[in-house]
């Protein structure tokens, strides 16, 4: 019998750290392999790690709410069977002193970046069980699995009896509950450690923390005064920069003072555009996919860039070249409970007019449940930002890194507008194009958008 450590891995992107959402374990579990341990956030999404061993749970390593970097410990399992490694000399390709650890990959088919990690404090102060997890916390960090013995006991020291392993716990420590819950119980300022989950698995579901919510108050009754204290203003509030949010900021600052940004404006008649979403809708094989404005708009900056590809490209810096990208990976910005995220759309330009629509119906539906894969949050192109939902009429939008442009699609109004000599109530949306002046001068800007914008003031003519 011995102990695995299992290490917090880099599932992807060269990331450094995570946060603990919520443990599927508690310590006595029996677990197998593959069988979700814990699910983390990291800066682009919310990840379920899986177990590389079979065996018992013997401690957790990290608290929900605690961010951890890649390649420290964050769970040991007792494996039965399992022999402890010998130590390695320096000749036979073990460490010197004093050297760092190398990291290697913890799970098959993730990767890590290089470099030595340090491992925040745990938040309670109550010592492992077992003096092979006080070992473990005292040990050098380094990638992998690390296998660890307990010592030989002394001699002296009377026979302790072997705890008893515990049943699976709900309690303070390891409260479950989806990122969506949590973050609702946030918002309406419920303590999930006060919810006793009715699931078998104990996971808190959005109903329970509805209901603790909106149960009334059982505090002790207290006697009216004569006169009402005057009401103590708000206190500041502080909340932790970290998971889409800190990657969002620092891409967006990257961004800002990295590329010479450029905004150009153009507002339309979309008239036709309406009217070509309505006939749209009735037709059999739209009727089970989303058919909006957005979708057409999509379609239009695609031929757009079938026209003007050099937008569609990005800057290398390090090699001092130009990159035209030989697919239309169109990302579209979404609002989550995360925080904002831009999946993409793996080579859009071969997509027919249905199945854009079901690809964007797919695409925001996930980004919104947090689910969206790493794979699709990285390799965009070009973007679309869609604040017109919001009734915004337009927005001076920063790039993404990497993207030469994106378009910011604004709300569509019916204003008076001149039609065929006479004024007349009109659907008019204002577009928005910001390009990297590095790669798109105002000329080729200009006809990119111009051709965007014909497209939507006439869709059958130029799309279908």
């Amino acid at each position: 019998m011995a102990i695995k450590q299992f290490r917090l891995p880099d599932v992807g992107e060269g990331l450094t750290e995570a946060e603990i959402l919520g443990w599927s374990v508690a310590v006595g579990d029996e677990v197998k392999v593959n069988q979700i341990l814990v699910e983390i956030e990291t800066a682009k999404a919310a990840v379920e790690l899986p177990s590389p061993f079979a065996g018992k749970v013997s401690a957790l390593l990290a608290e929900p709410g605690q961010t951890v970097n890649v390649g420290v410990p964050i769970i040991e399992i007792e494996v039965a069977g399992a022999e402890p490694e010998a130590p390695k000399s320096p000749a036979a390709g073990g460490r010197a002193a004093g050297e760092a650890p190398k990291r290697e990959p913890v799970l098959v088919g993730y990767g890590v970046s290089e470099g030595a990690t340090t491992r925040r404090a745990r938040r309670n102060s109550a010592a492992p069980a077992g003096a092979g997890a006080a070992a473990a916390s005292s040990s050098p960090v380094g990638a992998g699995s690390a296998t660890i013995v307990a010592p030989a006991p002394v001699a002296s020291a009377p026979a302790v009896p072997a705890p008893v392993a515990e049943a699976p716990s709900t309690s303070p420590t390891h409260v479950l509950a989806k990122p969506l819950v949590r973050k609702l119980a946030k918002d309406l300022g419920v303590d999930l450690r006060t919810i006793s989950p009715a699931r078998e698995d104990g996971v808190i579901t959005r109903e329970e923390v509805e209901r603790a919510a909106s149960a009334p108050s059982t505090g002790t009754a207290v006697a009216p005064v004569s006169a009402p204290a005057p009401a103590a203003l708000a206190e500041d509030r502080r909340v932790p920069i970290k998971g889409v949010r800190k990657a969002t900021a620092a891409a967006m600052v990257a961004s800002a003072f990295t590329a010479p940004h450029v905004t150009e404006f153009l507002t339309l008649d979309v008239t036709r555009t309406v009217k070509l979403v309505a006939r749209l809708r009735e037709q059999p094989e739209f009727r089970e996919v989303k058919v909006s404005p957005l979708l057409i708009t999509a379609r239009a900056l695609i031929a757009a860039v079938g026209k003007f590809p050099e937008v569609n490209a990005s800057w290398d810096e390090a090699a001092q070249e130009i990159v035209l990208r030989g697919s239309v990976n169109l990302g579209i910005a979404a609002a989550t409970p995360r925080g904002l995220v831009v999946p993409n759309i793996k080579a859009a330009e071969r997509l027919n007019l249905r199945q854009l629509a079901q690809a964007l119906g797919a695409l925001t539906a996930t980004a919104r449940e947090g689910k969206t894969a790493l794979a699709d949050l990285t390799g965009g192109t070009i973007t679309i930002t869609n604040v017109g939902v919001f009734g915004v009429d337009t927005g001076t939008p920063i790039l993404n890194p990497g993207e030469a442009a994106i378009l910011a699609f604004g709300a569509i109004k019916q204003q008076p507008w001149v039609h065929k000599g006479k004024v007349k109530p009109r659907w008019v949306t204002t577009l928005a194009l910001s390009f990297d002046h590095r790669l798109v001068d105002g000329e080729l800007g200009s006809k990119f958008l111009r051709e965007v914008g014909r497209a939507l003031e006439d869709p059958a003519a130029v799309l279908l």
